[in-house]
């Protein structure tokens, strides 16, 4: 089963006083970009490409320290994670199959949950998988909208939700397994039509499921998968939490 990877790392650490971009900042000494990598790679992935933008030489410096290979490509503009994803068309054309997409700055994505939601992306045939998570505090997050009985109905970002939908606490991890052609069969009628005027990736979901295709959330076992950091005491909790949980690279 062919399937492949693409790590959004484009992220500006502006916040985290840093002029890296934010995905290399350290947890435990490795950047939050390697836990992901390293996860992709312990789930059976072999082949990945990064989304760089801000900085990109960092980006391609650390990706000179690895022992295995990883296509990069470059984001000239941080119009958001549809846009992102849109960079790596030609990755994606190469690479039929499954695609999982990840942000690089969530270093507890961890691989039992790729490989376990991939399962279930295959089992029931479908075009999309969802990785989500319920959490004691959404905000922030976008919130996993279900119908009466139960399936994925859509996915609303903080900006854009009301005080109903801003309420459920089941929230997208960031982390998406695709139908790689069928992902591709509608990334470019993603519009940037809402509040940030960004192009949002869930919005492709929006799309396949205008065309009835099946759509699914794989709830993670731990919350942990969402946390990333904005900030030096957000990066500080997530090495106490590495720490205390017994969480490696």
């Amino acid at each position: 089963m062919n399937k492949c990877a693409v790590i959004l790392a484009g992220g500006e650490g502006k916040r985290m006083k840093m002029n890296k971009p934010k995905p290399l900042a350290e947890v435990l000494d490795e950047p939050m970009l390697k836990w992901v990598i390293n996860s992709v790679k312990k789930a059976g992935i072999e082949k990945i490409c990064i989304v760089k933008g801000f900085g990109k030489e960092y980006i391609e410096e650390f990706v000179k320290t690895l022992d295995f290979p990883v296509e990069t490509v470059y984001q000239a503009e941080r119009l958001g994670t549809g846009h992102a994803v849109m960079q790596a068309k030609a990755f994606l054309n190469e690479n039929s199959g499954s695609v999982v997409i990840l942000n690089g700055d969530a270093p507890f994505m961890d691989s039992d949950t790729i490989k376990n939601s991939f399962e279930l992306h295959i089992a029931d045939n479908n075009a999309a998988t969802v990785i989500s998570a319920k959490v004691d505090d959404p905000t922030g997050y976008g919130r996993i909208v279900r119908d009466e009985n139960g399936n994925l109905s859509a996915i609303v970002e903080q900006k854009d939700a009301d005080e109903e939908t801003a309420a459920i606490n089941e929230v997208n991890s960031g982390g998406f397994w695709f139908d790689t052609e069928k992902l591709l069969s509608v990334l470019d009628e993603i519009k940037s039509d809402n509040k940030a005027g960004e192009y949002y990736l869930p919005d492709a979901l929006k799309l396949l499921l205008k065309k009835n295709e099946k759509i699914e959330a794989y709830t993670a076992e731990s919350s942990d998968t969402v946390l990333g950091a904005n900030d030096p005491a957000q990066l500080k909790e997530l090495e106490e939490i590495a720490l205390n949980k017994g969480y490696r690279c």
